[in-house]
């Protein structure tokens, strides 16, 4: 077998040159979007002492020595968001930021250890202006990239359309024909009712699979695959269990404030109506360790100084988009490396 060239290798970086062009104009065009619009350009800081407290998100620890020489030990962050949050209760209103993330377990057509996250905030503003955020976003991109239709893996879609919205309930009973608000409540979850209901379409539910690991197969298997397809999708109302940092619905508390972006089905971007209840916060994140320690056998801190902070955060809501898939499908990229300027090594 012959191996594969380096990224470095002439021929290779000319042929991905075109992708890498297009991903500094789609960035100038989403910069003067934001500009445009009264935001305010912020950097966070990189290293942190949690990487958040996701069960399934993975992050890259060091160590910071101090002029002791006392360790401590620090993580690459997975995301912006608390930073961006303590900002916000310093007084921001609204603020974006182009941050190079990590992510470790990720690896993949549309997954790389390092990437970036536009992520963005309106304090005092409801999800649903990210929404529009979001569709203008779109458009954005294709007139920078000088196309009017993105594409991933045969599908298309155009960009330029009026996104759709669905629900979680909508989307589970259409494509997966499951009832999904009958296995949640304000303050638990079914798990037998919903694995019987998935048992009986045919996806595989194993003895110790967890509510949410159900409903991520469901997601997965039955959904994912046909979002986004012809025009965008916009995925809202989430069970509030499967929306770690997002406020109930004040419509249904079943469900919360979130919702995610797809195109080709692809998701493109994740945002929440924010949650600012610092025990409320505290206890979910604790719920998700828990869980991280049962599936992974590890935990990360929690970010005491991040909790202080959301006792003094106004309401206001955030988006983050995955800024390289976005570029891959409106250049017509195959494969996320192809618009990362370096990648990191195999």
């Amino acid at each position: 077998m012959t191996e594969a060239s380096p990224w470095w290798s002439p021929h290779v970086h000319a042929d991905r040159r075109p992708f890498l062009a297009a991903r500094g104009r789609i960035k100038a065009a989403l910069r003067q979007f934001f500009w445009a619009d009264g935001f305010t350009e912020v950097e966070g800081g990189i290293l942190q002492r949690s990487p958040g407290n996701e069960a399934h998100l993975h992050g890259f620890a060091t160590e910071k020595l101090g002029p002791d020489g006392q360790a401590e030990r620090l993580y690459l962050r997975t995301s912006p968001e608390f930073a961006c949050k303590k900002l916000l209760a310093a007084g921001e209103k609204r603020i974006f930021d182009f941050a190079r993330v990590f992510r470790n377990r990720e690896r993949g057509a549309l997954h790389h250890p390092e990437f970036t996250m536009l992520e963005w905030y309106r304090a005092g503003e409801t999800y649903e202006a990210l929404m529009t955020d979001c569709t203008a976003l779109l458009r954005l991109a294709a007139e920078a990239a000088g196309t009017k239709s993105f594409s991933w893996r045969g599908l298309a879609a155009d960009p330029l359309a009026e996104p759709e919205r669905v629900t979680l309930a909508e989307a589970f009973d259409r494509y997966a024909g499951i009832d999904l608000l009958a296995a949640v409540s304000p303050d638990a979850t079914d798990r037998d009712a919903l694995a019987a209901s998935a048992n009986a379409r045919g996806i595989r539910v194993a003895a110790d699979d967890t509510w949410a690991d159900v409903f991520s197969r469901v997601l997965v298997e039955k959904i994912e695959p046909k979002l986004g397809i012809g025009r965008a999708t916009i995925l809202c109302e989430y069970p509030v269990s499967e929306a770690a940092l997002a406020r109930p619905s004040p419509r249904d508390p079943r469900v919360a404030e979130r919702f995610e972006l797809y195109v080709c089905g692809v998701e493109l971007a994740n945002a929440f109506g924010e949650l600012t209840d610092p025990a409320e916060q505290r206890r979910r994140f604790i719920a998700e360790m828990d869980e991280k320690e049962r599936v992974y056998g590890e935990r990360y801190p929690i970010d005491e100084d991040f909790i202080a902070a959301l006792g003094s955060m106004p309401q206001a809501s955030g988006s983050a988009l995955g800024f390289d898939r976005l570029v891959m499908l409106a250049a017509g990229a195959t494969d996320i490396e192809q618009v990362i300027w370096t990648p990191v090594v195999r």
